[in-house]
C-alpha cells in the first residue's frame, strides 16, 4: 500500500535533486528518506531515480510518475483542508425530536460525540414517543421509526433494515421457559406499548421477508406510553417485550435480554431522519445524517 509520507519524500527529493536536502526539509534522517524512496519503488515495481555516487536524477518512469504523485498530494491536502474547514464551519441550531428509548439511551450519547467534533452546533432536543407535528412545532429534524407515510416530508434513512425483536431477560426465561412457537405468547406476560391511549397488542411476524404477516394478539398486566419503560420492565424480568432491535442492542450484547424465536422476522421498523423541505438539508444536517447512520450500523 502506498504511503503518504513516501510520496512526500519522493516529490521533495525530485524537487531538490537530493535525498539529503529532502530529508533536511522534512526533518528526518537521510536514511529514512532513502528507505521511503526504496519502499515506494518496491510498491510501484519501478525505478524512480537513477543514482550515482555524485548525482541523483529522475528516470523516465520517475518523470512520468512525478506528475501523478504531485496531483495525489494536492488532492490529499485539499481533502484535509476541507475536513478542517468543515469542523470549523459546521454549526447552527438543530431542533431535533426523537423517540424516548432510542433517544435517552443511545442518540443522546451519539449527539455528545457529534457535538464534540462540531462544537459550533447547538442542540435543542425533544424526547417523547408522541409523534411531533412538524408543521406546528418548531422542529428542524424528527428521528422516527416506521415507514414514512407523509410524502411531503423528506426522509434520510438511518437504519433502513431495522426490525422489531421479541426479547426477555434470562431470569424470566428461567422461570417461564423459552417460546417454542408464536402460539406460546398467549401463555406469557407481554409488555405492551401504548400510544394516544391505544395499546399496541397485535404483534406481527414473518416467516421470511416475502411472507404475509402472522399477527398475534397478546395480553399482559403492564402497558406504558413510554418505550423506555417497556424496555426496563423487560430487563427487570417481568415479561416479554417486542421492540426495535436498535433500542435493545446494548441489552442484547450485554446479556441482559435474549432474543426469542430468532428464526422469525419481526415487524420492519426502519429509522429515518425527517425534514420538512430540502432547504433544511444543510451541510450540518448531512454530516449529522452520516454520523448517526454510522452509529446505527455499529449498534
Amino acid at each position: 500500500m502506498l504511503r503518504f509520507d513516501d510520496l512526500n519524500v519522493f516529490v521533495r527529493t525530485a524537487d531538490h535533486g537530493s535525498l539529503s536536502a529532502a530529508a533536511r526539509e522534512l526533518e528526518i534522517s537521510p536514511a529514512l528518506a532513502s528507505s521511503a524512496v526504496k519502499r515506494l519503488e518496491g510498491e510501484l515495481k519501478l525505478r524512480l531515480f537513477a543514482r550515482t555516487t555524485r548525482s541523483l536524477r529522475l528516470t523516465e518512469e520517475g518523470e512520468h510518475y512525478l506528475r501523478h504523485a504531485r496531483e495525489a498530494l494536492r488532492l490529499l491536502k485539499e481533502g484535509h483542508d476541507a475536513l478542517i474547514q468543515g469542523k470549523e464551519t459546521l454549526g447552527g441550531t438543530l431542533k431535533i425530536s426523537m423517540p424516548s428509548d432510542l433517544g435517552r439511551n443511545m442518540v443522546v450519547g451519539w449527539l455528545d460525540q457529534f457535538q464534540a467534533q462540531y462544537p459550533k452546533v447547538v442542540l435543542q432536543l425533544g424526547i417523547s414517543d408522541r409523534v411531533s407535528d412538524m408543521y406546528r412545532q418548531p422542529i428542524d429534524i424528527a428521528i422516527r421509526y416506521g415507514p414514512q407515510e407523509d410524502s411531503s416530508l423528506i426522509a434520510l434513512p438511518l437504519a433502513p433494515e431495522n426490525r422489531r425483536v421479541l426479547v426477555a431477560s434470562p431470569e424470566y426465561i428461567k422461570r417461564h421457559g423459552k417460546l417454542a412457537s408464536l402460539d406460546d405468547l398467549a401463555q406469557h406476560n407481554c409488555l405492551r406499548f401504548m400510544l394516544d391511549d391505544v395499546i399496541h397488542d397485535r404483534w406481527s411476524f414473518y416467516r421470511d421477508a416475502q411472507a404475509a404477516p402472522e399477527v398475534v394478539r397478546v395480553n399482559g398486566n403492564r402497558s406504558a406510553d413510554d418505550a423506555d419503560v417497556v424496555r426496563r420492565w423487560a430487563v427487570a424480568g417481568v415479561g416479554i417485550a417486542y421492540k426495535s432491535r436498535l433500542d435493545l442492542s446494548d441489552d442484547i450484547r450485554a446479556g441482559r435480554l435474549q432474543v426469542l424465536l430468532p428464526d422469525m422476522l419481526g415487524e420492519p421498523t426502519p429509522l429515518n431522519m425527517l425534514c420538512m423541505h430540502r432547504a433544511q438539508i444543510t451541510p450540518t444536517v448531512l454530516q449529522l445524517r452520516d454520523f448517526l447512520r454510522a452509529q446505527c450500523e455499529k449498534a
